[in-house]
């Protein structure tokens, strides 16, 4: 590199005197005097070959910069405080609070206790008298709860499979026995049955029916004109089949109608 710069040196002075001569070569040196002017044209070659020297330098650098390439320039990075912090709050997902009581807390009362059905059985069955059930119950399980029926019960008349109403009354009667007129609780819907006891869906007339909750004139028609089409309900359940009668109503009616 030293001697690629030392040629431009000397090209670059070749040049120089090709052009304007050699400073040590020119008349005006060997004619003596004025050694002023010999003294002016010294310095002036001097300037111009340090200008030809500064010129010669910078390419060597610009070829210099060219030819090696950049590495970079390491940065120094300034120290972060806290960062350990911050990624641990990024990461770190909320506390959970827990519902808990601590040692010395009140523990909640639980609410998850089944609720019950208390109901009356009377007549045909071994133990007449107050039984409990979980709420739920269907009439079966409150003739199981009193010993079961008797031999002589007439079951025909009541619909085993309806749902206990708490506070209720269940008449178990003989073969051959009217049914008494038993008050039932009230409803789920929070009316009460008819005084008189629930009504039978196969005597009452559209009137009687019409007194129900719910049912109304078009209804009640709709329900003798069923019973007198198919001669007579066999079980409660059959009220679904007339239409406008929905699962809803036909709950709501259950602990009212009999059949």
């Amino acid at each position: 590199m030293q001697r690629a710069g030392a040629r431009r040196l000397a090209r670059a002075r070749d040049e120089y005197a090709a052009r304007y001569g050699s400073p040590l070569e020119r008349d005006d040196v060997a004619a003596g005097p004025p050694t002023r002017r010999w003294a002016v044209s010294t310095r002036a070659g001097l300037v111009a070959s340090l200008a030809v020297a500064l010129v010669a330098g910078v390419v060597v650098v610009r070829s210099m910069s060219v030819l090696v390439p950049d590495v970079g320039h390491a940065v120094d990075l300034p120290e972060v405080t806290g960062a350990p912090a911050a990624i641990g709050a990024a990461v770190t997902s909320e506390p959970v609070p827990t519902t808990g009581a601590g040692p010395g807390a009140a523990q909640p009362a639980p609410t998850d206790v089944a609720r019950r059905v208390v109901v009356h059985v009377v007549g045909q069955v071994a133990r007449p008298g107050i039984v409990e059930l979980p709420e739920g119950s269907r009439v079966t399980d409150a003739l199981t709860a009193a010993g079961g029926p008797s031999s002589s019960a007439d079951l025909a008349g009541l619909n085993l499979a309806r749902v206990l109403v708490d506070g209720e009354q269940v008449a178990v009667v003989a073969a051959g026995e009217a049914a008494p007129a038993v008050p039932a609780g009230p409803g789920p819907g929070g009316e009460a049955a008819s005084a008189a006891g629930p009504l039978d869906l196969n005597t009452a007339d559209a009137g009687a029916l019409d007194e129900l909750p719910g049912i109304g004139p078009v209804l009640a028609g709709r329900i003798v004109a069923w019973r007198e089409e198919h001669g007579r309900f066999r079980s409660l359940d059959e009220l679904a089949d007339v239409e406008g009668i929905g699962p809803a109503l036909l709950e709501r009616l259950t602990p009212m109608v009999r059949v």
